[in-house]
């Protein structure tokens, strides 16, 4: 399999570099960062309007560019790369995903061209306070009644929750796990932002009081739906990390090419040529992992489980361990909370931690091959 990138994705990635490189620099990250809506609004509109970022991956039908998974991936690295605040994950990967694999026609005509424009937000809540990202932990309950049905229960860890237009619940129904639509302003819904460590990805707590819903698909294709949603996710997220990787590795060269110690540019000591050196050869094995599984989810390749635990434990452990090296490497002024290196840092352990641990995912890849 090839993983070069054509020439029109060659073009798409320096367009969304030189894009995001000019509206998202350190000083808008951390005023996103502060504020509770958690980003801003004229971004969002030009990332929908002039570049067509919400629609890239959608079917034509629902108002979509008809672009592959490669290219949300390619869109993903730059934003990695550039600690972009929004929330594009929440809505472009894991909301359409979740729509798409439930596979209710009526559903998706209802929200994806919204979300495809950037009018509406959506976000996906399956976590409990458990941390469990698997269906089969979903306590969270569901209730039919000849009124329709209504939910009772809480999630955790939701992305972009407090401020998401329609929230897709993962709620059980007896023995099943099904998938379903609350908006954002329904009776019953409250929502509490969540004070994490990395605030570069809002997260709330939603509690439901028989709170109305809406069945997306049906009951039985629920939880396959979810685990579809969730892989699929795992492998955008992989090429997030990886964007972020790159960056903390260009902060660091560069670092070392100017700052000077006993005369000379500590670029030049044996032991900092080896941390670049380390770090470029995982950044690479990391781009692999990331790009393999991109071309196999836009492929519909049968083996995307096991990638998307691969490219998720892989990607993340190299970007959480980059930033390290990029602290160290910097020395006093890496370890100040001032400097970004420190907001790449909370990036990569929320990253680690997002849709399952590390360990989590090379157990699940070890059963899914049969170790």
């Amino acid at each position: 399999m090839d993983f070069a990138l054509n020439e029109d994705q060659a073009t798409l990635q320096e367009v969304l570099r030189d894009f995001f490189d000019k509206k998202s620099p350190e000083s808008a990250v951390r005023e996103q960062m502060a504020d509770p809506a958690g980003y801003d609004k004229a971004l969002w509109r030009q990332m929908a309007e002039q570049l067509g970022l919400q629609s890239l991956a959608l079917p034509e039908e629902y108002g979509g560019s008809g672009f592959t998974f490669v290219e949300l991936g390619i869109a993903l690295e730059e934003m990695g790369r550039a600690l972009v605040v929004s929330p594009f994950f929440a809505s472009c990967v894991m909301a359409t995903q979740l729509l798409l694999a439930a596979d209710d026609h009526d559903a998706m005509k209802q929200y994806l061209p919204a979300i495809a424009s950037g009018e509406l937000i959506g976000t996906v809540a399956i976590a409990e306070d458990s941390g469990s990202w698997l269906p089969a932990d979903v306590t969270t309950t569901a209730t039919e009644s000849a009124g329709g049905w209504t939910i009772s229960g809480h999630k955790s860890y939701v992305l972009d929750g407090a401020i998401a237009d329609v929230v897709l619940v993962a709620a059980r129904s007896n023995d099943r796990v099904g998938v379903f639509a609350v908006d954002g302003g329904t009776a019953g819904l409250t929502r509490v932002p969540l004070q994490t460590m990395d605030q570069t990805r809002k997260q709330a707590r939603i509690e439901f009081g028989n709170t109305p819903a809406k069945l997306i698909g049906s009951l039985d294709r629920g939880q396959r739906a979810i685990q579809t949603m969730l892989d699929h996710s795992m492998i955008a997220l992989s090429a997030e990390a990886l964007g972020g990787t790159a960056k903390v590795l260009d902060m660091a060269v560069d670092y070392a090419k100017v700052r000077e110690q006993f005369g000379r540019p500590i670029g030049s000591f044996q032991a900092i040529k080896h941390k670049c050196a380390s770090m470029l050869v995982e950044l690479e094995s990391s781009r692999s992992a990331a790009y393999y599984a991109l071309w196999a989810a836009s492929a519909g390749d049968p083996d995307v489980p096991k990638l998307a635990s691969l490219a998720k434990a892989f990607c993340a452990d190299t970007y959480l361990s980059a930033c390290g090296e990029n602290i160290q490497i910097h020395g006093g002024i890496g370890f100040t909370w001032e400097h970004p290196a420190h907001l790449y840092l909370k990036r990569a352990k929320n990253t680690q931690l997002f849709l399952g641990s590390s360990d989590l995912h090379r157990q699940r890849l070890a059963d899914l091959i049969g170790i």
